[in-house]
Formats: structure tokens, C-alpha cells, sequence
């Protein structure tokens, strides 16, 4: 694969703005790949030599494999993370007209999935701290829209932290909404010994190439212990079927493949010790740091972050990433401009209670540094003195 192609999964800008240059990524999945070659080569090979390709034995060993690692009752493989958040959200009733209550400080899957279901998305403000909502503000949201057919809420786990779960999920009850948690940046993090995606009605997960799990293409998941929650989900995600070419209830076609199945089954016995490294290397850019005039990453006590992402924060973003490119070292911005500002939704989306000042704030601080197990000890410090040079030259 060349640079180019390797590049555009990660971020395509980022080839104009470096000119061709050799850079230090902010995600690298293809240090993954090598990282197992040889047992990835052989599923692969064995899957394509099989013959069968669509929801055959291997996609139900990794949803039998990844249900077991969460302690639940089922996975249901789907094509990726957005159809996970949507079918989650049908077979927990939400349907047209209703309202669904997440974040603007998101990628713009969480949202998108809630549009496609024609409810509308009500965004909240999120936590100065974890980045995930704040239950104050959604608390008061609900508060003041009883009435107006909110049907659940979905937490977004960000960048690898998990939510504050046990004031969430006492919201929800008090105010009668179901409670979806999205996973797609926090696959093994747990909040006071439980692992996210298995306190709500359900989790959904996206395996994007990049993620803590990520496939070599799209993939998704969401896992939940109620049986016949499990049973909506296996009828929506293949056109309602339960007898082939019958269908008992519309649905939709959003199927995990063999392949990406069998490839995320040899990488999922390595999740917990990936997600150490990365706890690792983010300690070591913590109390590299440490003196420095930035916020780096909380972890809340009573919660275990796995670092999806390394995020920073500085009022001198923009300025300091232009330092790191001409340094080598990429960076990411995770999210650029949050999604009530964005042209595509601002006209689909209300505003919940408090308005949304912490995430258009960090929408203008936060940058994410290079963080993957793969990442070695030389690039690490590379990173730390790219960080410390910037301060250092007084900026």
C-alpha cells in the first residue's frame, strides 16, 4: 500500500498540509497489521478459501467471542459503527418524530444515525473535564422538554473515557428514556469495574481501522443481554428476515463480513494489553507535561481510560500543530467544529438546556498527539520534545 492510499484512511488533509512529507502518524492501523501479519495472513487466507463470506462461522465466533469479553448475553455484528447507533436506536423504539439527546462534541456518526431514523438529535453540553455529557445539562434538558417524545439518550464514551454511568442511568430512569451507550472510542474502558457498552439497554461499537479494535475496513457491533432486544437487532440488521427471503418486519442491510469478522477475532485477545500500552504512553506524555501551560487528559476516579485518543489541550492549538508538522509528527483534531455549527445539521438539531459554551470551547483547544501500541519508546520521546520545543521557544 502506498503512503497516499495509507494516508487517506487516517486523514487526507493532512498529505496537502505536510507536502509530501514523511510524518509521524496520529493513528497508524497498518503498525497493527504488522504487528500480527502472520495470523491475520492465514484467517484471511482461510476465510477467502472457504467460500463463504456472509454471516458464516467466523462472523459468529467473533460476536460469541466479543459478547464473552463484555460479560453480556449477545453481539450482533453489523457493516459499521453508524448503523450500530441507528439499529440500537429502532430496536429500542425510537421512531420518526421522536427525540434523541447526545452530544455535539462528537464524530458525526452519533448524530447522523439519530437524522437517518428521521428523530430529532437535542445536543447537550459535555463535561470540562471527560468530554463526555454533562448530566447536569441533560438532566435540565429533560426537564424542559417533558412532552415533546424524547425516547432515549445516547452517552458517548469520547476519546476513551468512559461517562459518568451511575448519574446517567439514574437520569434516564427517573425521566423514562432509554439509555444507548456508544463505544466506538472506549472498546475495553471501564467505569467502576464494569465495562462500558454493558450498562445501558445496549452498546454500540464501531471497529474503524483506527479504533482501540479496529478491522481493515468498516465493521460494527452493538451487544446487549436482553433476549428480545437481541432478537430486534438480528431481525433489523438483514431486511427483518428470521426464514431467508421472509421478512416479519422492515429492516435494514447492515451485516459485519467474514472477513473483517475473522480479523477482528485475532486481534480481540489483544485488546487489553494494546489499551495498556496506550495507558502507558499516555502516562509518560502526562509527566512530560506536567509543567508545561496545557491541559493534558484526566482520568476520573473509578473509571479506566484505554486513550483512544491523546488529547490536549492549549489556547495556542493552531500554532503548536503547525510547530509538530514541521517537526514531523502528525496531530489530529477531534473535532474541529462541533455539530450544531455544522451547515449539514444546524438546521436539524436543537440545542439543549445551558447551550453549548465547554464544546465550542474545546472545539477551539483540543489536539490529539500520536497514540497506538505500536508506537515506540524513539517516537514517543520525539513527541514530547516536538511538545517541549514549541514552549520552550516561547510561544
Amino acid at each position: 500500500m502506498d503512503s497516499g492510499v495509507r494516508w487517506s484512511i487516517i486523514a487526507p488533509v493532512w498529505q496537502i498540509m505536510c507536502k509530501g512529507k514523511t510524518m509521524l502518524l496520529p493513528a497508524d492501523p497498518r503498525a497493527s497489521y504488522f504487528a500480527q501479519k502472520g495470523e491475520i495472513d492465514r484467517c484471511v487466507l482461510e476465510t477467502l478459501e472457504s467460500g463463504w463470506y456472509i454471516l458464516g462461522s467466523r462472523v459468529k465466533a467473533f460476536e460469541d467471542a466479543f459478547a464473552a469479553y463484555h460479560g453480556v448475553g449477545s453481539c450482533v455484528g453489523m457493516a459499521n459503527g453508524t448503523d450500530a447507533v441507528l439499529m440500537a436506536l429502532h430496536a429500542c423504539g425510537v421512531r420518526a418524530d421522536d427525540a434523541v439527546v447526545t452530544v455535539s462534541h462528537t464524530a458525526i456518526a452519533t448524530v447522523s444515525a439519530i437524522d437517518w431514523l428521521g428523530a430529532r438529535p437535542i445536543l447537550v453540553d459535555i463535561d470540562p473535564v471527560t468530554y463526555t455529557i454533562d448530566p447536569t445539562k441533560l438532566d435540565a434538558t429533560l426537564r424542559e422538554n417533558r412532552g415533546h417524545r424524547i425516547k432515549a439518550v445516547v452517552v458517548v464514551h469520547l476519546y476513551g473515557h468512559s461517562a459518568d454511568m451511575d448519574t446517567l442511568l439514574e437520569i434516564a430512569g427517573r425521566h423514562d428514556v432509554a439509555l444507548i451507550e456508544d463505544c466506538a472510542q472506549a472498546h475495553g474502558a471501564t467505569y467502576r469495574g464494569r465495562k462500558v457498552g454493558t450498562m445501558g439497554l445496549c452498546g454500540t461499537f464501531s471497529f474503524y481501522p483506527t479504533k482501540n479494535l479496529g478491522a481493515f475496513g468498516d465493521g460494527g457491533a452493538v451487544i446487549a443481554s436482553d433476549p428480545a432486544l437481541v432478537d430486534k437487532l438480528r431481525l433489523l440488521h438483514q431486511y427483518g428476515w428470521r426464514e431467508r427471503y421472509i421478512s416479519e418486519t422492515t429492516g435494514y442491510n447492515s451485516r459485519l463480513d467474514e472477513l473483517q469478522a475473522a480479523i477482528l477475532s485475532v486481534k480481540l485477545p489483544g485488546l487489553d494489553a494494546g489499551n495498556d500500552r496506550r495507558r502507558t504512553v499516555a502516562m509518560h506524555y502526562n509527566r512530560a507535561f506536567a509543567d508545561l501551560p496545557v491541559i493534558c487528559p484526566t482520568e476520573v476516579e473509578g473509571c479506566r481510560h484505554v486513550y483512544h485518543q491523546y488529547v490536549l489541550r492549549s489556547n495556542q492549538r493552531d500554532t503548536l500543530r503547525r510547530h509538530l508538522t514541521d517537526a514531523g509528527i502528525g496531530t489530529a483534531i477531534l473535532y474541529p467544529q462541533p455539530i450544531h455549527m455544522q451547515a449539514g445539521y444546524r438546521d436539524r438539531i436543537a440545542t439543549g438546556a445551558g447551550g453549548l459554551a465547554t464544546t465550542e470551547r474545546a472545539a477551539k483547544e483540543v489536539l490529539c498527539l500520536p497514540i497506538y501500541p505500536e508506537l515506540t519508546d524513539a517516537q514517543e520521546e520525539q513527541i514530547e520534545i516536538g511538545v517541549r520545543s514549541f514552549f520552550d521557544e516561547g510561544h
